[in-house]
């Protein structure tokens, strides 16, 4: 196997004090990358300087590789793999521009995807066109109380699939895993239709983006599985994370309470050994490293994709039909009607409803 460098855009903020607006991403990235036999982080950039020395000082970076600018960066350390944890309206700049650079190979980007539609779209566009592997990390794939209930599904334990019902998180930035991970169940199928309402009466800013304090929507996929999610206050949709409705039984995924991964058949609950994982992290956490090893299995698997050239689960291609749900999903709030696809819209409807004052937040919520 081949020794891959490794380069990380993005690297703020202060791990020892991460906010909704970042995360330390970079930090939980580059983790993952520096537990991987064969990559060696060797550069990184931000346009913060303190922030990439601090970053160089963690990862124990080469003298002098720290950039503000990372086309310098790809021009003097040429990585073939890079890492971008920036803010999703900075994505498409800096996926295209390193998927143009005969240096880069594959590029793991963080997600939610982009900011709008379009945007979505040409990332995937032009790294197939420049032959390089794009991916986003979903890492909540790799979870055990996910792969598990992949698992019971595949073995025909609860039938045939016919709903995934969704009661956690909200829609634009933890859907970005949980509309992702429906997709996994119904077989990573696109989906046919959407629709939706949502509740903004509250500001909240994440990652420079307006986030809705309450939705409900409806898609079904082209395998007539459905999907449906309900989030915010009083949404009351599941007693749990996921409930997956098939023709003979139900698997239940729960957040915190209770067992982790359970199977119902015949009226009867089973509680399914997932080895002490959530949703979150693994049960073998080790003590000062920054990301989960979630992340490290996300990483794992970007790099085995690389070497064997197959398509990876965590693919842009596959990206864009949870983009898809979720922009299709805003669009239909503003349309008050159902949108079949393919989406024929360019921006962000949601964005578009704030800046036109169809939506009108109160007052901001502190999420610092």
């Amino acid at each position: 196997m081949s020794q891959h460098t490794v380069a990380i855009i993005g690297t703020g903020p202060d791990p020892s004090d991460p906010t909704v607006d970042g995360f330390a991403m970079g930090y939980r990235h580059a983790e993952g990358f520096r537990s991987h036999d064969d990559c060696e982080i060797v550069a990184c950039a931000d346009l913060v300087s303190e922030h990439g020395t601090a970053f160089a000082e963690a990862f124990d970076l080469p003298e002098g590789n720290v950039y503000e600018d990372y086309e310098r960066l790809l021009e003097e350390v040429r990585p073939d793999v890079v890492s971008i944890a920036v803010a999703p309206v900075a994505h498409e700049q800096l996926v295209v521009g390193c998927a143009k650079h005969d240096a880069v190979a594959a590029i793991h980007c963080e997600k939610p995807m982009a900011d709008t539609w379009a945007s979505a779209q040409r990332m995937v566009q032009t790294c197939w066109r420049y032959d390089t592997q794009l991916t986003f990390n979903r890492q909540r794939r790799f979870a055990k109380p996910f792969t598990e209930a992949k698992r019971l599904l595949e073995d025909g334990r609860i039938g045939s699939l016919e709903r995934v019902e969704i009661g956690w998180g909200d829609f634009y930035d933890t859907g970005a895993h949980s509309v992702d991970l429906a997709g996994m169940f119904a077989g990573d199928r696109p989906a046919e239709w959407v629709i939706g309402q949502l509740d903004y009466r509250t500001e909240d800013v994440r990652f420079g983006l307006h986030q809705e304090n309450q939705m409900w929507v409806q898609w079904a996929y082209a395998n007539g599985v459905r999907g449906v999610l309900s989030t915010g206050a009083g949404s009351g949709l599941t007693d749990s994370a996921f409930l997956l409705r098939g023709t003979e039984g139900t698997i239940r995924i729960d957040v915190e309470d209770g067992p982790m991964l359970e199977l119902e058949r015949e009226g009867e609950r089973t509680a399914i050994d997932v080895d002490g994982e959530d949703i979150h992290r693994t049960n073998a956490e080790p003590e000062a490293r920054y990301g989960s090893l979630l992340h490290d299995r996300a990483v794992e698997h970007v790099i085995e994709s690389l070497e064997s050239g197959d398509q990876p689960a965590l693919s842009g291609r596959l990206g864009l039909n949870t983009a898809e749900i979720l922009f299709g999903g805003y669009e239909s709030a503003r349309r008050r009607g159902r949108v079949e696809f393919p989406l024929e819209i360019d921006g962000n409807p949601f964005e578009e409803m704030v800046e036109s004052g169809a939506l009108a937040p109160d007052s901001p919520t502190d999420r610092s």
